[in-house]
């Protein structure tokens, strides 16, 4: 599935109707087999500007739905990966989302920041999922200043998995979506889940020990048997 984010005249900033049509977007995708995996990105020079904050300016709704931001950063039990092409600016919301999907494709004019100390806000999500991401020192580095970094910087610090030319973004995203696409839909599921429940233990080996639904569901999948049968004979396995 591709996902544009259409408002360039806000910069992407998305306001209360765009984050309900974003949960919808993205409900769908969960629910439709036939959907591995998705990119999302933005129209125009911007990945997303943020929380539109002249909408908020106005006095309008603030609602969001209960998966977060662009209907994402709240979203906890996903079970297909999403791939972020970063086409422009991710500041705010935008970088937030950055955070929260699986992977992430950047282009060299790319910038990602959490400006909201400037603006007397808090990025809600940002103060907790940029600390799992880059360490302390350096999400405070960002939280405490506002100032955004250059997309090599992001991938420096693991923000991004990869910089390429604007004009290969597209295309390295779908290729990176093609090589998830080629697993098996319910090992890419398990891991997705079994990283999430593991980082919830401070202890790798208590993380390791406890029982794992998800591994539990995987072992009992078709799945589990075509992989090594197709290894052993000598094929594409046929996933279910």
């Amino acid at each position: 599935m591709h996902v544009t984010l259409n408002r360039p005249e806000r910069l992407n900033a998305l306001h209360a109707p765009a984050h309900v049509e974003l949960e919808a977007i993205f409900d769908q995708f969960e629910a439709d087999p036939a959907l591995r995996a998705a990119i999302i990105t933005g129209a125009g020079r911007a990945f997303c500007a943020g929380n539109d904050l002249k909408w908020q300016a106005e006095g309008k709704s603030l609602a969001r739905p209960p998966t977060g931001f662009a209907g994402l950063t709240l979203r906890h039990d996903r079970r297909k990966p999403i791939i972020a092409a970063v086409n422009g600016v991710a500041v705010g919301g935008g970088c937030e989302l950055v955070l929260a999907v699986d992977l992430a494709i950047a282009s060299g004019e790319a910038r990602l920041g959490l400006p909201e100390v400037l603006r007397g806000l808090a990025p809600m999500a940002g103060v907790h999922l940029l600390p799992r991401r880059v360490g302390m020192k350096a999400a405070m580095a960002m939280l405490l200043t506002g100032r955004p970094v250059s997309a090599e910087a992001a991938l420096a610090m693991g923000v991004v998995n990869e910089v390429v030319p604007a004009l290969a973004l597209t295309e390295t995203a779908l290729n990176w979506a093609q090589a998830i696409v080629a697993g098996s839909p319910q090992a890419v599921a398990a891991c997705m889940a079994m990283v999430r429940r593991g980082l919830r233990h401070a202890d790798v080996e208590a993380a390791m020990r406890a029982p794992d639904p998800a591994l539990e569901a995987l072992r009992a999948s078709a799945d589990f048997v075509e992989g090594p049968r197709a290894f052993a004979e000598k094929r594409p396995p046929r996933w279910a």
